[in-house]
């Protein structure tokens, strides 16, 4: 084993130094005495607060820093939320592990109303999702939704102070940062479906580093692992990323991995959404057939209108 410190990368907002830290003690556990240590990168969508993240140039706004690093050798681990990582491979790196995933759902949070369901005709809501704005659309048209970024803290001083009704998060970073009493309710995933690999940690090597890799995989937990991979399976055949409203539930049940997989215009006017159930070993199969089944629905006519508006 290497004496030299295992060099673990990460955004240094709150919750991405929650992850790190977390995966740091799992990797501790394994490698001890090895020292691991935790190596604070800022990212293009870090330093860039004032502009949605569906005008910053696409893929890996949050990622593409810490892969860099991790290339150089700067760092010998990257660790991602993994709803931020770009299904693209970057040569020489490799998505090793996920640890067990936590909350998967979309939450309401607002000091003005209880429920979704209780917020009066055009309500205020932020948001900095096109995937979240499109459901909330579909659902409730006659709501306004309104751009905001920023960390958690931010988030919920600036809905205070600007006296917005409610906004949404994803419920994983609350229940991580000890925030969950600010939860009023997880939104149904019968109308409102996570990100791809929503309330997961994702583990990156480089592709050579076979040590490194040894003992990432350690820390891997195979249930995580084969619904991700088939919710990015989805999600790669449909060549879908942050400009393109695209969600998805997993579950695995006695072998048998089910996936429901939606794809939505961003204006939420229209909405495709079906499920494939397959063999758990095969999680790659069933992603891209999910994915062949919207495309038939006619995904990529709701693709491609986007990807021109866009422009």
């Amino acid at each position: 084993m290497s004496e030299r410190p295992l060099r673990l990368g990460t955004r240094g907002s709150p919750l991405a130094l929650w992850q790190a830290h977390d995966i740091a003690e799992r990797l501790r556990a394994v490698i001890a005495p090895r020292i691991v240590e935790i190596v604070r990168i800022e990212t293009h969508g870090d330093r860039i607060q004032d502009q949605p993240l569906s005008q910053m140039g696409g893929f890996g706004v949050f990622t593409r820093a810490i892969q860099q690093a991790l290339l150089d050798g700067t760092v010998d681990l990257a660790v991602h939320s993994l709803k931020d990582l770009p299904t693209i491979p970057v040569p020489g790196l490799a998505l090793t592990a996920t640890p067990p995933r936590g909350p998967v759902g979309d939450v309401l949070l607002s000091e003005k109303y209880e429920r979704f369901d209780d917020l009066p005709q055009g309500a205020v809501i932020a948001t900095s999702s096109l995937r979240r704005r499109a459901q909330i659309l579909n659902e409730r048209p006659d709501l306004r939704l309104i751009e905001m970024r920023g960390n958690i803290d931010t988030r919920l001083r600036k809905m205070r102070e600007q006296g917005i009704d409610g906004m949404i998060l994803a419920e994983a970073g609350l229940i991580r940062l000890g925030l969950g009493e600010h939860i009023r309710e997880v939104l149904p995933s019968r109308w409102m479906l996570p990100a791809v690999g929503q309330g997961a940690i994702g583990l990156e090597c480089r592709a050579d580093d076979a040590e490194t890799r040894h003992w990432v995989e350690a820390v891997n937990d195979p249930d995580t692992w084969a619904r991700i991979q088939a919710e990015r399976a989805m999600l790669a055949t449909l060549g879908g990323g942050c400009l393109v409203p695209i969600g998805v539930t997993s579950r695995i049940v006695a072998g048998t991995l089910t996936l429901r997989g939606t794809v939505l215009s961003t204006d939420g006017t229209r909405r495709l959404i079906d499920e494939l159930s397959g063999p758990v070993e095969k999680p790659l199969n069933v992603g891209a057939e999910l994915a062949a089944q919207l495309v038939s629905a006619g995904a990529n006519s709701i693709l491609a209108s986007d990807a021109i508006d866009s422009r």
